[in-house]
């Protein structure tokens, strides 16, 4: 097999010790191996949701801010061509004009269902440099003014309003929208200690992709190797959590790359996510929202 090359540096370590994606990924599964594989990620699931149950970190993303949504939202007629998509994607973003210097420090957090929470915002100016991460050039997007606003967010306790900067593009109609929290609290400590290796049985999710506005379709990304048949997801609901688990489908034999992969993978819940964590069976710990 050819020498190790990861997209993904969550598991390098992890790929480097039980021989790589490729090794991973090739060898023939028997039905007894299936069964007893499809046992053991149903055991882990089950110890994972009730170690959340009734847990410090059930009780922390019950009540602290975490986002399960986009922090940017687009115009609504964006883009209007290649190059202003491409200049979006490398954040190549100018800006011509004075951003208002806002005196207020802090901003409330409201949940639909109620209950606030105070939180620190980002300056108009902090807000900007977080979205032009790019090299400014002659195709940049151009932003000429901002004002401060709020905009309705997914979050771990449901939909919030959350304090957020309305920037002006030249040229489109709708602003682009930025989220101005400083950024969402340190997710809680996982109350069961992490799997060491990924295995044939489960792998790490690289990441919370959305929720639907129903709150019963999950995307998240999920990770595998280049000779196999992509990746799986399972789930296991309870009153207090959703446990997702991740693991590879079709290894087959045969030399590969040792590419690790990603792929978007959207499962179905049987009622909405609302204020129960979305939690990654491999880590034992919420799947981080990764945009």
């Amino acid at each position: 097999m050819r020498s190790i090359r990861l997209r993904r540096p969550l598991v390098a370590l992890a790929l480097l010790a039980i021989g790589a994606v490729g090794a991973t990924a090739c060898g023939t599964e028997t039905p007894a191996q299936v069964g007893s594989d499809d046992r053991e990620r149903a055991e882990r699931a089950r110890r994972v949701s009730e170690a959340w149950e009734g847990s410090e970190a059930a009780k922390a993303w019950q009540e602290g801010y975490f986002p399960l949504d986009d922090p940017i939202r687009l115009p609504e007629d964006a883009f209007h061509n290649n190059a202003d998509k491409l200049a979006y994607q490398t954040r190549n973003i100018e800006l011509r004009g004075k951003l208002p210097d806002s005196s207020a420090k802090k901003g409330k957090i409201r949940w639909r269902a109620g209950g606030a929470l105070t939180v620190s915002i980002d300056s108009a100016q902090t807000s900007y440099e977080g979205l032009a991460q790019g090299k400014a050039t002659r195709a940049a997007l151009v932003i000429t003014g901002a004002r401060l606003g709020e905009r309705t967010l997914l979050t771990s306790r449901g939909p919030a309003t959350v304090p957020a900067w309305y920037f002006t593009l030249k040229g489109y109609d709708t602003p682009l929208v930025r989220v101005a929290v400083a950024g969402p609290a340190k997710p809680p400590k996982s109350p069961i200690k992490s799997l060491k290796l990924p295995s044939d049985v489960l792998w790490p999710l690289g990441g919370l992709v959305s929720v639907s506005k129903d709150g019963r379709r999950v995307t998240v990304r999920a990770q595998h190797g280049a000779c196999d048949d992509g990746p799986v997801v399972d789930v296991r609901e309870t009153a207090s959590s959703v446990v997702l688990s991740g693991w590879i489908r079709g290894r087959s034999d045969g030399p590969c790359t040792k590419d690790l992969l990603a792929k978007e993978v959207t499962v179905k819940l049987d009622r909405p996510v609302g204020e129960r964590p979305l939690v990654d069976a491999y880590t034992g710990g919420p799947v981080p929202y990764k945009n």
